[in-house]
């Protein structure tokens, strides 16, 4: 940029000096003249490539591990593997100080050297994309971390917080001579903006540089990735084929969740870790990583936390372990991304149910909702009056509490006086007076009468579908239930025909993560199981 500033200045120096020859001055001039045009396309462009690279900055500091800094880690300077997605142990009961210098600390157990180690580490000294699979708490992340330490010290780390922040993450590794590109729980990196083969290519392509992909991946992922599309419509299609992509570029290696002969002896070694003194005695049963990172106990509570709570000096947590039932069935049909606090909300009640609904202490919140839904009732119906619409609403959440506490016969009662008034102050094609008749039905096939209800929500069906549409909410609803009254009646192959259809809209018009469409696809997958195998539940 300096250059060309002074040879922008050639005809003045030339006046100064009193160069008068006019071929010299006129080239001076017009080479000044194109010399300011590029300067000044230069310097756009310069403004711009330092833009680039500040906003890649920031991005990289917001969506990466970065030191204090925010510049991107040596792989030497990356001391915490928790911070990598290692699973935690237990505290450790002494001094950490004291087994620091072997490998250990108050949170990460000694490491055990695993069988495919060395395998490991040759295929990081080589370069490429490593791909460690084995079930969750088998090991993976800590003998990928110790590979990593161990063989690429010197490497830049690029290791990015979610899938939005991949992007960035090639972009940097792609520009760096010597790197690692960290991917723990390689499923949340793909998909839409994700990792693709195209930018694997770009990571790993060229020549004069040493790269590494390093990721982990659950088998249970991937079987569920390469078990073929789980929708029929083109989106499903296209992400599975990108994921099938992405995984067959990897060098794979399995981690083994019970440890082997030799892995077992090279604990014993290291059995002043008290945490692996422990694990050795349950080998039997469960692997040492598996045991260290708390799973068995986290299971036995999980399972223990569904109890009642009938001593007030031992209390358990049904609604607790409903909603990790929720998340893990959620996560178990695809959904990778963080749950949304909504979507936890709308499904775990269903697992309340399932496991005795009212009968649990928390539920007992129900009878709580019963009592206060009560008294804003009698309140709406003294200052509003009984007709107002917010008096319908308030006894129609009323009959439904009741629904929920198993009391059908009550429940119907008061959806039957709701629909009435309703279809007198609104009209019978109000959007809240179908809603009504959709609840009575929906009561009606829980008390057993399922003729009754196919009728009515057959016509229900056909008043949403003209007055609302083929696909508002409430005409899906009504589909969904007339479907699961078909289930009922055991006319199977209506039910699937319904609720495939229904799936379909719900994916399209409300997402294909919305409480709907998931109760969506958990119904189909109830009335294809029962097809398949009749006496299934």
């Amino acid at each position: 940029m300096a250059g060309l500033a002074v040879l922008a200045t050639a005809p003045a120096l030339l006046a100064t000096f009193k160069v008068t020859n006019q071929w010299a001055v006129g080239i001076a001039v017009v080479g000044a003249a194109v010399l300011v045009a590029v300067a000044a396309v230069w310097q756009e462009r310069y403004k711009r490539a330092v833009q680039q690279r500040d906003e890649r900055a920031l991005k990289i500091e917001n969506g990466c591990l970065v030191l204090p800094n925010g510049r991107l880690p040596k792989v030497a300077q990356a001391a915490d593997p928790l911070r990598l997605g290692v699973h935690p142990a237990p505290i450790l009961a002494v001094d950490p100080t004291e087994h620091a210098a072997n490998g250990a600390t108050e949170r990460v157990p000694v490491y055990v050297p695993r069988d495919i180690d060395d395998e490991l580490r040759e295929r990081l000294a080589r370069g490429g994309f490593v791909l460690l699979v084995g079930d969750s708490t088998a090991g993976k992340s800590r003998a990928a971390y110790e590979a990593m330490a161990a063989t690429l010290r010197d490497h830049v780390l690029v290791a990015p917080q979610d899938r939005a922040a991949v992007p960035t993450a090639l972009a940097q590794a792609a520009e760096e001579r010597r790197c690692v590109l960290w991917l723990s729980d390689l499923e949340q990196y793909l998909g839409a903006g994700g990792l693709t083969r195209t930018g694997i290519a770009r990571v790993l392509g060229g020549t004069g540089h040493h790269r590494v992909i390093l990721a982990s991946l659950r088998a249970a992922e991937q079987a569920r990735l390469t078990d073929g599309p789980t929708t029929q419509d083109e989106a499903g299609r296209v992400a599975y084929n990108e994921a099938r992509e992405v995984l067959e570029q990897a060098h794979q290696l399995r981690v083994r969740r019970v440890f082997s002969t030799a892995e077992k002896e090279r604990a014993r070694a290291r059995d002043w870790d008290p945490r692996i003194a422990d694990a050795l005695h349950h080998t039997d049963t469960y692997g040492i990583a598996e045991y260290i990172a708390a799973g068995p106990d986290l299971l036995r509570n999980w399972q223990d936390a569904w109890s009642p709570n009938t001593d007030p000096d031992a209390p358990t947590h049904p609604r607790a372990a409903a909603l990790i039932a929720a998340a893990v069935d959620i996560r178990r049909a695809g959904h990778t991304a963080p749950l949304p606090r909504r979507l936890l909300e709308a499904t775990h009640e269903h697992y309340l149910t399932q496991r005795g609904g009212n009968r649990l202490r928390e539920l007992g919140q129900l009878t709580e909702a019963e009592t206060e839904l009560r008294a804003v009732l009698d309140t709406c119906t003294r200052e509003l009056g009984p007709e107002h619409p917010t008096t319908l609403t308030s006894r129609n959440n009323l009959a439904l509490a009741l629904r929920d506490l198993g009391q059908l016969t009550e429940a119907e009662t008061e959806l039957r006086a709701v629909l009435n008034l309703r279809t007198r102050v609104l009209g019978p094609e109000h959007p809240n007076t179908l809603t009504s008749r959709n609840s009575r039905a929906h009561v009606w096939r829980e008390l057993g009468q399922l003729t009754e209800a196919e009728t009515e929500l057959r016509a229900v069906l056909d008043t949403c579908t003209r007055v609302l549409g083929p696909e508002h909410p409430i005409t899906l609803t009504s589909r969904n239930n007339l479907a699961l009254a078909l289930r009922d009646l055991g006319q199977l192959t209506e039910a699937e025909t319904e609720l495939r259809a229904v799936l379909n809209l719900r994916t399209r018009v409300l997402g294909p993560e919305h409480p709907n469409t998931l109760t969506s696809r958990g119904n189909l997958a109830k009335v294809v199981t029962q097809m398949r195998h009749p006496r299934a539940p």
